[in-house]
């Protein structure tokens, strides 16, 4: 695949290089991020995963997967990359506490949100999106958190931590209105606190057949959004790397249809996609996740450009 654009340096040994390890492969020269709508965020952390680890490496493998991606995008006739699109080094891993992280995450965010970019946080657990929606609470008012996981990541704390992949939401229920979708594994307690908060959840089994999805997810969601994705939302059928691939999840088509009606009615400020876990020689989920952060991309610059 030829990404041109990726190389177009001019003379000199730099029209010999291949493409640079950075989301699309997009040359980073010296004023790529002072360019950039959108900033990648790699996060290689998964210090509070369960069951199946390894999500430490799903920013690499949606990194190296999105350079075969092809530039366009034939649903909204435009190639996203024009708009600006920079990619940080990964970012540093503590290993002292999973606080410190999602400390660490929300002061990168912060300082993007400061200079009017458009944070893109790969991950990684799910736990450090955290970091990015209080960021993203600080910059920005009437914010709602819209939430995709087959979890609903409500325990107020989970193997005597707060601060693990299973209770990011408690940290956001009760302090920013949070829209969840795609919910199929959860404890009693945490169907009781959806109950008790009147939290707008759509759950898995709720969703087939169900049309004005987009719609009813747009009418809970306040002007500005933050999005975040924990993979394990779609069906394992097309995407079975994750650390807990549960049955009956949504397709592909059916969220691209809830992300392309926020974007067009709602102000996205940033998003991540969370929880990749890739499989040694299968590349078809590590390509879907980059071509889920290509797409949103795309619908956010069509309608915010």
């Amino acid at each position: 695949m030829d990404h041109t654009p990726s190389r177009h340096m001019g003379t000199g040994i730099q029209e010999h290089l291949g493409p640079s390890l950075s989301f699309l492969g997009l040359h980073q020269g010296p004023h790529a991020l002072e360019r950039a709508r959108a900033v990648i965020v790699p996060a290689p952390y998964d210090g509070t995963t369960t069951y199946k680890a390894g999500t430490r490496e799903g920013p690499r493998a949606i990194i190296l997967a999105s350079r075969e991606l092809e530039l366009y995008d034939e649903e909204t006739e435009t190639e996203p990359y024009r708009e600006g699109i920079a990619t940080l080094d990964e970012l540093a891993v503590t290993v002292a506490s999973p606080q410190q992280m999602v400390e660490r995450v929300r002061a990168v965010a912060s300082a993007l949100f400061q200079a009017g970019k458009l944070p893109v946080l790969l991950g990684g657990e799910h736990l450090l999106s955290l970091g990015m929606i209080q960021a993203a609470a600080h910059a920005f008012d009437s914010l709602s958190v819209l939430h995709f996981d087959a979890h609903p990541d409500l325990r107020t704390e989970y193997q005597e931590s707060a601060y693990s992949n299973a209770c990011v939401m408690h940290h956001v229920v009760g302090q920013i209105p949070l829209v969840q979708v795609g919910l199929r594994s959860l404890t009693r307690e945490e169907h009781q606190r959806i109950r008790r908060h009147a939290i707008p959840a759509f759950f898995s089994h709720q969703l087939h057949g169900m049309k004005d999805l987009p719609q009813r997810v747009v009418e809970n969601l306040g002007p500005n959004v933050y999005i975040t994705i924990d993979l394990d939302v779609l069906d394992p059928g097309i995407m079975p790397a994750v650390g807990t691939p549960e049955p009956g999840g949504m397709g592909w088509h059916q969220i691209l249809s809830v992300l392309r009606a926020v974007s067009r009615s709602r102000r996205i400020v940033g998003f991540d996609v969370m929880e990749l876990c890739p499989l040694a020689g299968l590349p078809a989920p590590d390509f879907l996740a980059a071509r889920l952060v290509h797409k949103l991309l795309a619908y956010i610059f069509l309608d915010r450009s």
